[in-house]
């Protein structure tokens, strides 16, 4: 992967802020639309879950690749695991958000690994979702392109 542009920023409760620095990424490098809208709302819940249901510390990197983005969103509590990430549905009475099974719903690649700083959500968006899938390189899911 060849990085062509590198954001770094501290989560914090300010999501407007996130969302604006994100959505400035993404464009950057090269989504459009609704992909682009796909990525700013996966980062917003991924920042969420941090902030309700991790450490609320962390950091939020985007880096632009020669065919999208990947952002990581590291929580320094470690809270989530793969196995949130594979057991993540909608709850139809609504006891539960439902922003792990969104996050995977939008991003072309989503994954998950364990460091020695705590948890670090990888989530990958393509310009082009037709073509082929990308390895995450550790436990996630990869979306098929569309047909």
């Amino acid at each position: 992967m060849s990085v062509q542009f590198e954001l770094r920023c501290p989560v914090s409760d300010d999501l407007a802020f996130i969302r604006d620095l994100v959505r400035v990424s993404g464009r950057h490098a090269g989504l459009t639309g609704e992909r682009l809208d796909h990525l700013v709302l996966a980062v917003n819940e991924a920042v969420t879950n941090v902030l309700d249901h991790g450490g609320a510390v962390g950091l939020v990197t985007a880096r632009g690749t020669h065919e999208g983005i990947t952002v990581e969103i590291l929580d320094l509590a470690g809270r989530l695991s793969a196995d949130h990430l594979a057991t993540a549905r909608i709850d139809p009475t609504g006891a539960h958000g439902f922003g792990l099974w969104v996050i995977q719903h939008l991003c072309d690649g989503v994954g998950l690994e364990q460091t020695g700083l705590g948890s670090l959500l990888s989530l990958h968006l393509r310009r082009d979702p037709t073509t082929g899938v990308r390895s995450l390189g550790h436990s996630g899911r990869e979306r098929q392109p569309a047909r």
